[in-house]
């Protein structure tokens, strides 16, 4: 096994115990993105010389047995959209072009103090604004859409072309990439993890979390990102927490745990062979002991409207300056998103403000009965680049977009906690995701119930990436 297929916590282990040095595992890693980058196109730019030195300085480290934990001398990626000082943030538009990062996003600082070697930044839809980054090719078949926004933190890690990545999420936009790539994907609780640093798309719904080839991962990340930072006027002073402590390492028992499936919404107009998926790894969840329990998911029919109603506006109100003064250099599909904004009037953003307050509260009433909720990530896996549209079997077409969003939406209006797993693929050979969504705060049980699933599975292979 060469270094760049290790897991984030094989990884961490091996260099902890000097099996593993930090330069021989970063130097695989760039030498991966050389390989496979020129293919799918997950990164924007890729940071080899910094990122070699500060292997270096991770050996030197770890010869003193000076460990910073978890992260020490692992490599990653991080979506273009969060501040590295002295780099770049394009946020894969043109209208950053000569933009320098004064300094460190609070996450970006958190990776560097913990260790971790920022080897690139990664491709994201143009500001986060849609759901494929068309950039980056789908890490399984790069004629298929990467998913979006964080597209090009999942193909990276998919295959193998970065430990673990960044993304950010503000519809879906860690969740959807990572279940059509088959890797793991982390929404936080809203307010878990600070935004200060990172360009924000829709600020009241906007969350920054790991991608991951595993939970275990995702977890050992999630305790280095979380914690309070007063510049985010979301962030929470919460206790801290050690995530992956709470992973069992014995037989995965899940005696007691409710999962809740949902009998509405989540499996209506969905691909039957992503519904299969999905039931099978549902079944599994009750093979290992977890009561499943149905549940009824409220206030469907206003949770598009209110995702946009709070999105939109948002969003136009961030880029007012740029809209004005450079509307050229965006692009074609996001301008027109952002010009629409601009009609949008104040009792529309107040009624879906309205909205949000009352499906907070059906969800709080409705997640009293389960621990987690057991749903698809994605109604279907990657389509072909150039699809626009999805026609399901009783002849209702959809925008590729709006099914994406569909699935993931309700845990940005609500602010829970979400997380993708991989449950298999396609007849195509394209991934499969399972969604667990969780109660605010709940992320130990989400990555107890991700973990114990994926420990009942064969060892999930890279990407054959060409």
């Amino acid at each position: 096994m060469q270094p760049y297929e290790l897991t984030l916590a094989d990884a961490a282990r091996r260099i902890r115990a000097r099996e593993l040095s930090p330069v021989e595992l970063v130097d695989s890693v760039l030498d991966r993105i050389g390989t496979v980058d020129p293919h799918v196109g997950a990164y924007v730019a890729v940071t080899a010389e910094h990122a070699r030195a500060a292997a270096r300085e991770a050996e030197r480290e770890a010869a003193r047995g000076a460990f910073r934990g978890p992260l020490h001398g692992v490599p990653a990626g991080l979506k273009d959209l969060i501040d590295v000082a002295g780099s770049p943030t394009s946020a894969s538009s043109r209208v950053r072009e000569g933009h320098r990062a004064a300094a460190d996003s609070t996450v970006a600082a958190r990776l560097r103090a913990a260790g971790s070697v920022l080897v690139g930044k990664t491709h994201t839809h143009e500001f986060a604004y849609g759901l494929t980054t068309p950039q980056t090719g789908n890490a399984w078949d790069r004629g298929r859409v990467a998913g979006g926004s964080s597209g090009g933190s999942a193909v990276a890690v998919a295959a193998g072309a970065a430990t673990f990545a960044l993304g950010t999420d503000t519809g879906g936009s860690i969740r959807v990439p990572a279940a059509l790539n088959g890797v793991v994907g982390l929404k936080p609780t809203y307010g878990l993890v600070p935004r200060h640093g990172v360009t924000s798309l829709s600020w009241s719904l906007d969350h920054v979390g790991p991608v991951t080839r595993t939970v275990e991962d995702a977890a050992l990340v999630l305790g280095v990102l979380a914690g309070h930072d007063p510049r985010d006027p979301a962030s929470l002073d919460l206790p801290a927490l050690d995530h992956a402590a709470h992973l069992t390492e014995g037989e995965p028992d899940l005696t007691g745990v409710r999962v809740g499936v949902p009998r509405d919404y989540y499996f209506d107009h969905v691909d039957p062979e992503v519904e299969a998926a999905v039931r099978r790894g549902i079944a599994e969840l009750a093979a290992l002991g977890a009561r499943l329990v149905d549940v009824d998911i409220p206030m469907t029919r206003y949770i598009q409207a209110t995702q946009w109603g709070l999105m939109v506006p948002e969003a136009t109100a961030y880029h007012e300056g740029t809209l004005r003064t450079v509307p050229d250099r965006y692009q074609a599909d996001v301008r027109i998103l952002l010009e629409a904004g601009e009609l949008m009037g104040a009792g529309d953003y107040l009624r879906a403000q309205r909205s949000r307050t009352l499906m907070r509260e059906e969800w709080a009433r409705m997640q009293e009965e389960v621990d987690v909720i057991a749903a698809p990530s994605v109604p279907m896996t990657a389509v072909k680049a150039d699809q626009t549209t999805v026609t399901w079997a009783d002849g209702t077409a959809e925008a590729v977009s709006d099914a994406y969003v569909r699935l993931s939406a309700p845990a940005n209006i609500t602010g829970v906690p979400a997380l993708s797993v991989p449950v298999g693929h396609d007849t195509a050979g394209m991934p499969i995701g399972m969604q667990l969504l969780g109660r605010p705060f709940g992320e130990q049980a989400l990555l107890r119930v991700g973990h114990a699933y994926e420990r009942t599975q064969s060892a999930r292979s890279l990407a054959p990436v060409a």
